[in-house]
């Protein structure tokens, strides 16, 4: 069954970008709802308990249509979640490594990846993901509603922001745009760059 990991580093070592309160509330909370209910789901399926999250989300067809629904909302909340921790840090800067030169290569320089996530995470209705993914053999950025995962698409995550307002309506309220700004200053690219070589050596 699912457990819910520790984040690796404090609840408060985000700020000023992500408060602490909205850390222990979305980890504690939300995402360990998300765990929790998705254990429910596969409880009466032990085949299904022995793949991981990432396995049941690549295959849902595949998953009894009774739980299908389930495993894809409350497993993705959980392989979401768990991507964004992971490619979080605090004031690290962009290096320049191989995910960044992808970057550049296939949006045209840094500040357009920039601004096409910006506005991808912006213009999200409602709740959702927006994401940077490896398509085949090419970065995309594109946004999923609810808890939709990238693996249901065959496209593997790379970088991911939560636009829930769970994740960040105490400190900014409705000015999400602000919060996008923020992300950026906290963004792990070392992460994101062993997410992007293993992707690489899958294709």
């Amino acid at each position: 069954m699912f457990t819910l990991a520790k984040l690796p580093y404090a609840y408060n070592s985000l700020e000023p970008y992500i408060d602490e309160q909205t850390m222990i509330t979305h980890h504690d909370k939300h995402h360990q709802g998300y765990v929790d209910n998705l254990n429910k789901a596969i409880a009466g399926y032990q085949d299904l308990q022995d793949k991981t999250v990432e396995q049941l989300l690549s295959d849902l067809d595949k998953l009894p249509v009774e739980i299908r629904t389930l495993v894809k909302n409350h497993g993705g909340g959980h392989a979401n979640h768990s991507l964004f921790w992971s490619i979080l840090t605090k004031n690290q800067g962009v290096p320049d490594n191989q995910v960044t030169k992808a970057i550049i290569s296939d949006f045209g320089s840094f500040d357009k990846f920039k601004d096409v996530f910006s506005t991808t995470a912006a213009s999200v209705f409602g709740s959702g993901w927006a994401w940077l993914v490896l398509k085949k053999d090419k970065l995309a950025v594109y946004q999923t509603s609810n808890q939709d995962s990238p693996l249901s698409q065959g496209d593997i995550p790379l970088l991911t922001l939560d636009v829930w307002e769970h994740a960040y309506y105490l400190k900014y309220q409705n000015k999400r745009v602000d919060y996008i700004n923020a992300f950026f200053n906290i963004i792990n690219w070392q992460q994101v760059n062993q997410l992007f070589l293993a992707a690489k050596a899958k294709t």
